[in-house]
């Protein structure tokens, strides 16, 4: 055994799936051989909204290869897809798996073929001629509410030296992992095995089996190695439903594999949400009560979690901010564009892009510096934990500490005093300098996972795990963990997760969860494994646990952001970037410094230049990485990261989410920079992304208005 001073918990082997991804070794679901498989590919509707009549697909048939074409009346007895009920649903929406008599958004699909390759089946999509009439969107109604009010909000405004407002409209975006939406299905006589490209595949076979009406013994779903995801595989998607449905009907395996064009058009978009708020101040600077509105867009289907984004915008306010009286109100409406699903933060930047805005005005308004009007008014370090207005439990930490180390990392003195003297002398080269900060919260998933750990008689360890991994590298850190308290080395410990078969029933890859909750459970399993064996309890032993933590963990950190603008051009550029995260106990380093750094990429994206754009017809207009602008690695700035650790009391490893930590701090801290920089020309608000066209003519109104 090793000595307990080796901790390997806080050190930071190398991801062990690293190598063989690197050597081309990996296997996504397009590497999955199936026996004599159909192919599957789909029609989809070219308009908003219409009346489906008819779709002849005589033509389709009569090609080489192509075996079935279906439409919407093959499947319409199919079942619905589970919704997470963090809202109430007014009105529940259908669950189509093709559209049949109307269709519903831009993308739908409308049609299926299937064919002995991926090539005829595409020729019998192009062969279908379906009769749509395209009809106006009606005006659509909200189909779930929630509002959230304490104190007296009309008082406390009336009382108010300061009220400060701020709109926030945030783009919709596209997730845009490496590996597109996949599936693949093996069908035989006894039942079904899937490979599927999913964050949740325990949710996958449960969903399949109500959906079609099957036991669930009849299935078992794999996520084998997964390129990437981001909330936008966190659900079942009708064309996954369909290539089961195809399976079991055929009696013969089944693949489909979206195009990137596909996944612009019909997968979960991120974000689109649109906020209003308003911060009530007092002549000190303190905050008295708040006031926001929340918009949150949805398709005309729900996946999953597709009420999370809409939920969080408006709970996580105030924030880390002290404010007892709040009028707090979310609405979630649907349209014809693509569905609107859970995207890295979900629901966490929005909330925290609206305070952190109205906190910069409530500072330009009071005369006091940005840093200081925050740690006047986040929680104090002995007010925690505490419950906020809209009843979460901030758990641990030292939100004013965060915000003096981040000052003192940055060096934010003498970044403010480089930015005046830019100014005060005329700012003579062109270019106009900004500092932005933000602060923000990041809870955790809540809820169960599972852990079944065997201490084989040889001494090796075997965890298999009800959570699951696409990149997070929880291969490594799960055996970190057991290793750490079993007292083996790290290379002894087997770690399985992504299988229905081997593995637990558990949730999943989402909501920053798999190290506080499924992390945890390997842990506990683990801590009754090493107090058995201390018992003098032979080898080998089993344990099976079940976890659920007591609440959420709530991250928390402090993003400051120094640019540059050139008047000339409204081009960016991004001079320091200083990050200090709090996750709690941290396992492995170097993971939560890769999380931070790829969440800043993220954030960075949607502050400077990603938005899907649809005409005023509803067409798509970036459909294609042509058009749809990604950040590239000359775009990434340097970014000084920062820790503090203040373990979590409500989970048994005290760690807390950072997946989401860089998407919900970068897009906050670079808005309030650009517009620092832009604040003596009398620019107020800009909305994201802040594209050089964007600034520059935010630029030149201003001149013109000053003339």
């Amino acid at each position: 055994m090793l000595d307990r001073t080796s901790h390997l918990i806080g050190a930071s082997p190398g991801d062990r799936r690293a190598a063989p991804r690197l050597r081309g070794e990996a296997t996504f679901v397009g590497d999955v051989a199936l026996n004599n498989p159909l192919h599957l590919a789909f029609l989809r509707s070219p308009v908003p909204t219409g009346r489906l009549s008819e779709i002849r697909g005589e033509d389709a048939l009569a090609l080489p290869g192509v075996v079935a074409v279906h439409v919407g009346g093959d499947v319409a007895q199919l079942g619905q897809l589970s919704v997470n009920p963090v809202l109430p649903l007014l009105q529940p929406p259908d669950f189509p798996v093709l559209a049949n008599e109307t269709v519903a958004c831009l993308g739908q699909p409308v049609a299926a073929v299937l064919a002995d390759d991926g090539f005829a089946a595409q020729d019998g999509v192009e062969a279908l001629w379906p009769e749509i009439e395209e009809v106006l969107p009606a005006p659509s109604l909200p189909i779930a509410a929630k509002r959230w009010r304490t104190g007296d909000p009309l008082l406390a405004f009336a009382a108010a030296t300061h009220v400060v407002e701020v709109s926030v409209q945030h783009a919709r975006l596209a997730p845009c992992p490496m590996e597109p939406r996949a599936i693949a299905v093996d069908w035989a006589e006894e039942g079904l095995t899937i490979w599927h490209s999913t964050q949740t595949p325990h949710r996958t076979r449960t969903e399949l089996a109500d959906i079609l009406g099957i036991d669930a013994s009849l299935l078992r779903v794999i996520a084998p190695d997964v390129g990437g995801a981001f909330g936008m595989k966190a659900s079942l998607y009708p064309e996954e439903v369909f290539a089961v449905w195809a399976a079991l009907h055929h009696r013969r395996s089944v693949r489909w594999c979206a195009t990137r064009g596909e996944d612009f058009l019909s997968a979960t978009q991120g974000r689109g949400i649109a906020s209003h708020g308003r911060l009530a101040v007092d002549r000190d600077g303190n905050f008295l009560a708040l006031e926001a509105c929340v918009q949150a867009p949805v398709g005309p289907w729900l996946p999953s979690s597709a009420l999370i984004p809409a939920w969080n915008a408006a709970r996580i306010l105030p924030g880390g901010y002290d404010i007892r009286t709040v009028d707090l109100e979310t609405l979630v409406v649907p349209d014809a564009r693509a569905p609107v699903g859970i995207y890295r933060g979900a629901g966490r930047p929005e909330a925290t892009c609206l305070m952190e805005r109205l906190v910069d005005k409530a500072a330009q308004v009071t005369g006091l510096d940005p840093i200081t009007i925050r740690a006047r008014n986040v929680h104090g370090s002995a007010a925690l934990p505490t419950r906020t207005a809209t009843g979460n439990l901030l758990d641990s930490g030292n939100y004013p500490a965060a915000l003096r180390d981040a000052s003192a990392a940055a060096d934010y003195p003498r970044l403010c005093a480089i930015r005046d003297k830019a100014r005060a002398d005329g700012q003579a080269d062109g270019r106009l300098s900004g500092i932005g900060v933000a602060f923000y919260l990041e809870p955790s998933g809540e809820g169960f996972e599972t852990a079944r750990v065997i201490w084989n008689a040889d001494g090796s360890v075997a965890v298999a795990s009800g959570s699951s991994s696409q990149g997070h590298g929880r291969e490594t850190s799960y055996a970190q963990i057991a290793a750490d308290v079993l007292e083996v080395a790290a290379d002894q410990v087997d770690v399985v997760q992504g299988d229905t078969q081997s593995c637990p029933a558990g949730i999943g890859a989402v909501a920053s969860r798999g190290t506080s909750v499924g992390g945890s459970a390997v842990f506990v399993a683990c801590e009754r494994l090493r107090a058995r064996r201390m018992r003098g309890e032979a080898l080998p032993i089993i344990e099976d646990v079940r976890y659920e933590n007591e609440g959420q963990a709530w991250g928390y950190g402090v993003y400051i952001v120094t640019v540059e603008v050139d008047r000339d051009t409204g081009v960016v550029s991004i001079h320091g970037v200083t990050c200090l995260d709090d996750a709690g106990r941290v396992v492995n380093p170097a993971f939560v410094e890769g999380q931070i750094r790829g969440g800043f990429a993220q954030g960075l994206g949607e502050a400077m230049m990603e938005a899907v754009v649809y005409d005023d017809d509803g067409q798509l207009l970036t459909g294609s990485l042509m058009d749809y602008a990604l950040p590239r690695a000359a775009d990434m700035p340097s970014v000084d990261i920062h820790a503090t650790q203040h373990p979590s009391p409500l989970n048994a490893l005290g760690v807390k989410g950072v997946g989401e930590a860089g998407t919900i701090g970068a897009p906050a801290a670079i808005l309030n920079a650009v517009l620092d920089a832009l604040s003596p020309l009398g620019v107020r608000d800009l909305d994201m992304p802040l594209t050089p066209c964007k600034i520059w003519s935010a630029i030149r109104a201003a001149e013109e208005e000053k003339l």
